[in-house]
């Protein structure tokens, strides 16, 4: 019988598996692996059970249980990409502009995990367009949420200061759009994760320039980023419709004035927090979104 050992997952390209043995030899960090039944599908930051078959590949076997995820999904299927992690970092940038669309879905994901958000403006040496996204960020440091402001290519020593603190013995999921500098963010948390990217492609043969998969890297002061491509949207379709209102913080105070106590907060009469949305109490974006979701998850069937 073929024994058995533990394992994480470190990146992934669709059912291409790079596993790091709990027990690794120098020469041979990364098991190649692959998932045991059509069925099975692992996400970076898995701690899975794995099977040998050869001195660089492997099976695997078992995912240990997850603690928090994210999910790629649309009306039809859904993918957990990310997995394990103890905090979201969502990186916005003066330019382009700031996706809250986005933001917000990360925000709810991170509520419904429990795991702490922190937010990051990127950019901020693009002055006047700085500007404009700090006045939209003014509402979420409201809300309670951690917003800071870097400029990682301009200010790189600056910028990793603050991070590196935050970033200490956690698991750190960075989130963001495409253009937001997550890549130079990367690279400057994580040195030399440029070569480490195309080590990680060449095994899971995706070509020494792809960089279309998630990964994982270590952190030199203990913890780890896991990075995935720059998104337009992620699945919430796990998420409870009573998360999706306590998720946003800024409907509590009006939540118990509702006629209904199972209140949805769309088309209910006397709802309290449509209200205060007329009234400008809750800002008109932030409700759309909430709005949206529930809509999604009515008609998400997998």
């Amino acid at each position: 019988m073929t024994a058995r050992e533990d394992g994480l997952v470190v990146a992934a390209h669709g059912r291409h598996y790079l596993v790091a043995p709990a027990r690794s030899e120098s020469a041979c960090p990364f098991l190649h692996c692959f998932p045991r039944g059509k069925k099975s599908e692992a996400a970076v930051g898995d701690c899975v059970s794995i099977e040998r078959r050869a001195r660089d590949q492997g099976v695997i076997i078992k995912i240990l249980p997850r603690r928090a995820w994210l999910c790629r999904s649309d009306r039809f299927k859904s993918r957990i990409f990310a997995s394990n992690f103890d905090q979201l970092l969502f990186v916005l940038a003066a330019v382009p502009r700031v996706s809250e669309m986005l933001l917000g879905r990360a925000l709810v994901a991170a509520h419904a995990h429990r795991v702490r958000a922190l937010i990051v403006l990127n950019k901020t040496d693009l002055e006047a367009a700085a500007r404009v996204a700090r006045a939209r960020l003014d509402l979420y440091r409201s809300l309670g949420y951690t917003a800071l402001e870097i400029s990682a290519k301009t200010q790189p020593e600056a910028a990793r200061s603050q991070l590196e603190i935050r970033l200490k013995h956690q698991i750190t999921l960075l989130l963001g759009p495409s253009g937001t500098g997550k890549s130079t963010l990367v690279n400057l948390l994580a040195p030399g994760a440029q070569a480490k990217t195309q080590e990680i492609s060449t095994a899971l043969r995706t070509g020494k320039h792809t960089t279309a998969f998630t990964r994982l890297y270590p952190l030199k002061n203990g913890g780890a980023l896991i990075d995935s491509p720059g998104f337009q949207n992620f699945g919430l379709h796990h998420v409870s419709e009573k998360v999706f209102a306590q998720a946003f913080t800024e409907f509590q105070p009006f939540v118990s004035q509702c006629r209904f106590s199972d209140c949805r907060h769309l088309h209910e009469p006397e709802c309290a927090v449509r209200t205060a949305v007329v009234a400008r109490k809750i800002d008109t974006q932030r409700y759309a979104l909430y709005a949206q979701l529930l809509r999604e998850a009515q008609l998400t069937r997998f």
